[in-house]
């Protein structure tokens, strides 16, 4: 008696073989799939045809009273995702307009489409630093798969929000104190990439993410105010250090052109004659030489 080895390959190409002429797809393989990523694997069964017939029936029989049950309208920012026992309707979810539904063997939620925008709490946050702020965000999302976001996720809004607060809480443990307050832009977009890619499976996008406020301990604002503060001043004496120093270039100059014409300093004084009586009309100045004054000592 001979046995016939076979490998895995083969083993694994049976299999895909298998399963693509016979339709047939095994519990784990099944389970290990997202949720509204595929089309119903098996049918309703039986029963569920027993029933949907069933369904018809009551609604041909109530006629047109079933109508005000059957018919449902939802608006066109809205969508309605469909469950006929417990299962997702292959297509999609419906709407806008108006959709039909059986009475006892359907169920359908409504999903809104449009942004919703909501406030990350403040979190308490330690920089790389070592420096302890208090940060808040503002979030912008929609849904962009209806049916995605009713069967992968049991509360798509809840969920992003708390993803948010974590997330938060993660970009930011890595920066700087001085990165928070002067990168805000860049800390925003890179928090919104990431909560875009992990609400994907959810069926969210999320739009844009900004950073509302950075508030600092006490005894830190107090200190930075202190800095800046030491800061002004070292650069308010050096301006002033500059003008006297181009003060004192200028008056040298001055002298230097006085110097140089004897009937120029005769000018200076009749314009500082005339500068001091528009004010004080009483007071005059009569400039008297050095040079005269000397002559006169030397005799």
């Amino acid at each position: 008696m001979s046995y016939n080895r076979v490998s895995p390959d083969s083993e694994m190409a049976s299999y895909n073989m298998a399963q693509q002429q016979g339709g047939f797809v095994m519990k784990e393989d099944r389970d290990n799939r997202p949720i509204g990523s595929y089309e119903e694997d098996v049918g309703l069964g039986c029963c569920g045809w027993i029933l949907t017939i069933i369904s018809y029936i009551i609604v041909i029989c109530t006629f047109p009273i079933a109508l005000c049950i059957c018919i449902k309208v939802v608006q066109e920012y809205e969508r309605a995702v469909i469950f006929r026992l417990g299962r997702l309707l292959p297509g999609g979810a419906k709407g806008p307009g108006i959709f039909f539904i059986l009475p006892c063997t359907d169920d359908y939620k409504k999903v809104d489409l449009r942004t919703i925008s909501f406030d990350v709490p403040p979190q308490e946050i330690l920089t790389k630093d070592s420096v302890t702020v208090s940060v808040d965000a503002v979030v912008y999302f929609r849904v962009s798969n209806a049916t995605i976001s009713v069967a992968n996720v049991e509360n798509a809004n809840q969920s992003t929000r708390l993803l948010a607060q974590t997330t938060l809480r993660n970009i930011l443990g890595t920066k700087n104190l001085t990165e928070i307050l002067s990168d805000r832009e860049n800390i925003s977009h890179t928090m919104q990439s990431q909560l875009d890619e992990a609400t994907d499976p959810w069926g969210i996008k999320v739009e844009r993410v900004e950073i509302k406020d950075v508030r600092l301990p006490v005894q830190l604002q107090r200190a930075m105010a202190a800095e800046a503060e030491a800061a002004r001043e070292a650069r308010a004496k050096v301006i002033a250090a500059e003008g006297e120093m181009n003060a004192s270039r200028a008056l040298k100059e001055a002298a230097d052109v006085i110097a140089m014409s004897p009937s120029a300093l005769q000018l200076r004084y009749l314009q500082t004659l005339t500068s001091i009586s528009a004010e004080k009309n009483s007071t005059i100045i009569f400039p008297l030489p050095i040079d005269l004054i000397n002559n006169m000592m030397k005799k």
